[in-house]
């Protein structure tokens, strides 16, 4: 289970390093950060492709070093900054999660990109500030076991692990009954299987409640992002996937909750703001100042309501669950195929029901391996998974 420990020296300049710095997370922290220089520093950033947000980063910033996506971006950074470390590509990343320039490293980068240089990080004994859910999917086992192998510590930066790491503080795990995870519903809540087969991918950006990324957006529209958090949490808390419920709340208020063996529920509030949620892993025992407006209980948030999800019509909610009981695997081809398919409907290649229909597919025609004890093991079936779920687009395309 993720231990909860507090250490005294909170009054410690933090350097941070950011996996993923021009994303809605990266930013927001960083906003955090500006807002706070007495408290810390920024030593490292990475991103893709947006060089010219990174470029504004790095005057206002000034880490020590940086990577992207390509070699051409590096070689531009390199002539316009002499006295930064830059790297490039996936190898790039995972070389700057390798150094000891920093105290906390956010792994903000969407997808299973972010297992490699979390590992690393982790196996230097870092502090995860760990918002990328999809390395505790794919890798769960073997991080979890790096972790306690290593010293390192993991603070949830999503706002639903977030919510449950501060309904336990102070509280043993033997008294834990039940994890409360609450999702929104998304832009689909009711909608049944036969809508779903219409939805366009307008329709699909436009979540209710929160500002995200467009693959998570999807994910939450899909409830996949729901089934990623559910195995997330599995790992990160250490309880069972049947002692893990899903909650629509679809207003996004109550974060998540715990039931305790005698009946008692704990939960976090809090208006949706994911700087909540990455301030409160920046500071942690402690906590900043002015991060996000009080609810208003009386003028806004005066009817909070809670739903059971239609598992039979947001598949994917299942086949989480389905994935991370049969275990091994199948939250690998889980995860791989779910990415490409929503790519895939990013780019109007498929429809939004078939990102279901396709995990459902692949998952379906696996043949599990239970043997994953390194990266390279897990990297090699991920890469297989997406080969697989590529051509299974390519098959439905043609039809």
């Amino acid at each position: 289970m993720l231990q909860v420990k507090y250490n005294m020296e909170v009054n410690v300049m933090k350097k941070i390093g950011i996996l993923g710095s021009t994303g809605s997370i990266g930013t927001q922290a960083l906003s955090i950060i500006r807002n706070n220089p007495e408290k810390y520093k920024v030593s490292a950033l990475t991103c893709g492709n947006n060089i010219e947000l990174l470029i504004k980063q790095i005057d206002e910033f000034k880490p020590c070093m940086v990577c992207v996506s390509s070699e051409k971006n590096a070689l531009l950074l390199k002539n316009k900054y002499k006295n930064i470390e830059v790297y490039f590509g996936d190898d790039g990343m995972n070389e700057v999660a390798k150094v000891d320039n920093y105290d906390i490293f956010l792994t903000s980068v969407v997808g299973f990109a972010g297992l490699k240089p979390t590992y690393s990080a982790i196996k230097r004994g870092k502090t995860i500030a760990l918002a990328n859910k999809e390395t505790l999917v794919a890798g769960g086992e073997l991080i979890m076991t790096a972790a306690k192998q290593y010293g390192a510590k993991i603070l949830p930066v999503d706002s639903e692990h977030s919510a449950i790491f501060q309904s336990l503080l102070g509280t043993e795990k033997r008294f834990l009954n039940k994890i409360l995870l609450t999702a929104s519903g998304g832009p689909f809540r009711n909608y049944t299987l036969e809508q779903l087969r219409n939805v366009t991918l307008e329709q699909t950006l436009k979540h209710p409640n929160w500002n995200m990324g467009r693959k998570i957006t999807v994910d939450s529209a899909s409830m996949m992002n729901k089934g990623l958090e559910l195995i997330e949490a599995r790992w990160l808390f250490d309880v069972s996937p049947s002692n893990i419920d899903v909650l629509v709340h679809p207003q996004s208020v109550l974060h998540s909750a715990v039931e305790f063996t005698d009946g008692a529920v704990i939960g976090q509030m809090g208006i949706p703001d994911m700087a909540v949620p990455i301030a409160f892993a920046f500071s942690y025992p402690d906590r900043l100042e002015n991060i996000a407006k009080p609810i208003d209980f009386i003028n806004k948030y005066n009817n909070l309501t809670f739903e059971k999800l239609d598992e039979d019509v947001f598949v994917n909610l299942k086949l989480a669950r389905q994935s991370i009981e049969k275990g091994g695997s199948y939250p690998i081809v889980l995860n791989a195929s779910n990415e490409i398919l929503v790519n895939a409907f990013l780019n109007k290649k498929i429809s939004f029901i078939q990102i279901q229909e396709g995990v459902e597919k692949i998952l379906n025609n696996h043949n599990p391996i239970y043997q994953l004890d390194n990266v390279d093991s897990i990297i090699e079936i991920d890469c297989d998974i997406r080969r697989k779920t590529k051509e299974y687009i390519k098959e439905i395309m043609e039809i």
